[in-house]
């Protein structure tokens, strides 16, 4: 099995080797998982805005990705970006951060707690919400005020994201703690075991690890989205945006 980790994100060096590993540790020894980034587009997703001028080529990505034999698509964000565009585009499996790591936290808590990056994630995390209906199921978003570019500073985000779950458990009723931005990466087992160790006893996951467990699960069931939820694009004219400039092209899949 092949997936393809596909952060939304131009390449600027801020992802690594130990990132990719820390999400793939519990695939199965047979799978395999390669990384793309994005020829144009933001370097983080903060906002709305960063989604946008990302979502064109994530689709275009996915497409790319299938026709070189991937059997499905992580786009590696919380934020969910052009994932529902390319399950029109594609038909192999494509899951953002929040769909998985939501549906595996429902099974943990009756009240789960968002802990993210920035006060501007908070809207589109909660529009994420709301899309699926988990607004009872959800306590809500918490946010620890560090850009993404500065979550390489362990120790500090380690301390910022205890402290907003502490918050989360306490005042907000929440029972389990979802990391809500896939950059958080590798600092699951510390925050868990300090607030185990202060006698919370709550679950933390992992946005990374749970899309691409969920994947392999849905490649080896069988299972793809819906064509009549995803219906796929019509053949029409289409400019797409690169580099030197607007790219007209025929079509947004091409099948010949």
């Amino acid at each position: 099995m092949r997936i393809l980790n596909l952060p939304p994100v131009i390449d600027t060096g801020h992802g690594s080797k130990e990132m990719d590993d820390y999400i793939a540790k519990y695939l199965l020894p047979d799978t395999e998982m390669d990384t793309w980034y994005l020829d144009y587009g933001p370097s983080s997703i903060e906002g709305e805005y960063d989604e946008a001028l990302a979502a064109a080529n994530v689709v275009l990505k996915c497409i790319e990705g299938e026709k070189a034999g991937y059997d499905a698509v992580f786009v590696n964000c919380f934020g969910d970006p052009g994932v529902r565009a390319a399950r029109e585009a594609v038909s192999i499996p494509v899951f953002g951060g929040f769909e998985p790591i939501a549906y595996y936290a429902l099974g943990t808590a009756d009240r789960i707690g968002i802990v993210t990056v920035l006060p501007e994630v908070v809207p589109l995390i909660e529009g994420e919400i709301a899309r699926y209906g988990l607004e009872k199921r959800f306590t809500g978003v918490r946010c620890i005020d560090i850009p993404v570019h500065d979550l390489g500073e362990t120790d500090r985000l380690i301390e910022a994201v205890i402290q907003e779950s502490k918050r989360a458990i306490q005042e907000d009723g929440a029972g389990t703690i979802v990391l809500g931005c896939t950059a958080m990466a590798g600092v699951k087992e510390e925050v868990e075991k300090a607030l185990n160790e202060e006698g919370y006893g709550v679950p933390v996951i992992e946005a990374g690890q749970a899309a691409v467990v969920m994947l392999e699960t849905f490649v080896r069931m069988n299972l793809y989205h819906s064509r009549v939820t995803y219906m796929p694009p019509r053949d029409k004219a289409r400019a797409i945006w690169s580099a030197g400039g607007p790219t007209p092209i025929r079509q947004l899949k091409d099948s010949e």
